[in-house]
């Protein structure tokens, strides 16, 4: 399953991505997890000090070297240069596999131990953004790679691939929220928290992408009132207001998580783990994006009509795990 953890700057989005994470490998669960953050702290909300977090390689400067794996002897993909982040796979096309032999699992995941006993995440990053991309580039070049890493992506039963999103309704700048079995839209219990979930569900609503909310730093009764008040059934849990999650964040690695909001986790695994997996749509929308971007853009940019580059043979059967 895929996951994206959205939500405005401050929420809490990073910090629960990463306890989702944790709680899924934990219990065995095999997790791919990616910062595609603007501001890069998903690897040290999941322990990596300093160092470690800056040494994390950029998904976003291997782009070339990532199109020409997923391009494979692809006929209708003229150059790597001519695929673009919403190219689609087709015949021919290489698509991959959790933990597969791939430059993304193989050079650019780094492998994250979370607890005794439990299996290693595969942290990867887009990478951060730099002096050289100041007044020249946009954030979207670097999250290009995962884009095209998710339409790529054949995740099977038990595999999971966490995003911890960039902040506030950028997240629908690209096709990349329609990427998704489930986006988490994480709210503060305020005008503010609720007024993005009120954004973020006009911007999806043409495009049948499954919206949920988990409420955060929720102090009481009355915070869980005015949530349900406000974002009524799509309010699926919240995390209490945590002194474990305050002592993750200061470095602390002998943490209890409170019971409350282990629950929490669970509910929203549990939630996951039921969501139909409709390859179809999940093609459809790719190809539709596709469609768009090449229409506004792409073509231009490279000099090629992109459209040719659609499969009309190749469905959403393909993505199946055999």
């Amino acid at each position: 399953m895929k996951i994206a953890f959205v939500g405005k700057g401050g929420s809490g989005k990073t910090t629960l991505s990463a306890l989702f994470v944790r709680h899924l490998a934990l219990r065995g669960r095999q997790v791919v997890a990616i910062d595609a953050d603007i501001n890069q702290h998903l690897g040290a909300a999941l322990g990596l000090d300093e160092h470690q977090t800056a040494a994390l390689p950029s998904m976003g400067e291997h782009l070339s070297e990532l199109k020409d794996y997923l391009r494979g002897d692809n006929p209708r993909i003229t150059s790597s240069a001519a695929m673009v982040k919403t190219t689609p796979p087709g015949a021919g096309s290489r698509l991959l596999r959790v933990g597969g032999d791939d430059p993304f699992h193989t050079k650019l995941a780094t492998e994250v131990r979370v607890g005794a006993g439990s299996p290693d995440v595969a942290l990867m990053a887009t990478g951060p953004f730099t002096e050289d991309d100041l007044g020249v580039a946009c954030y979207h070049s670097k999250t290009g790679a995962v884009e095209l890493y998710l339409n790529h992506l054949v995740d099977g039963p038990g595999e999971y691939v966490v995003v911890d999103m960039t902040a506030g309704a950028d997240t629908f700048a690209s096709g990349l929220f329609t990427r998704f079995d489930l986006l988490v839209l994480v709210a503060e219990p305020t005008w503010k928290g609720v007024g993005v979930y009120r954004q973020y569900v006009d911007y999806a609503a043409d495009y049948d992408v499954a919206i949920s909310v988990v409420g955060n730093k929720v102090h009481g009764e009355g915070d869980v009132a005015y949530l349900r008040e406000h974002v009524g059934g799509d309010l699926l849990t919240w995390m209490e207001h945590s002194a474990a999650v305050r002592a993750l964040e200061q470095g602390r690695g002998d943490v209890t998580l409170e019971a409350s909001n282990e629950a929490a986790l669970a509910c929203l695994l549990d939630a996951v783990d039921v969501r139909p997996k409709d390859w179809p749509k999940f093609h459809r929308q790719a190809v539709e994006f596709h469609v768009k971007n090449a229409r506004s853009w792409a073509n231009r940019a490279v000099g090629e009509d992109l459209e040719a580059q659609i499969d009309p043979d190749f469905t959403g059967e393909a993505y199946r795990p055999q």
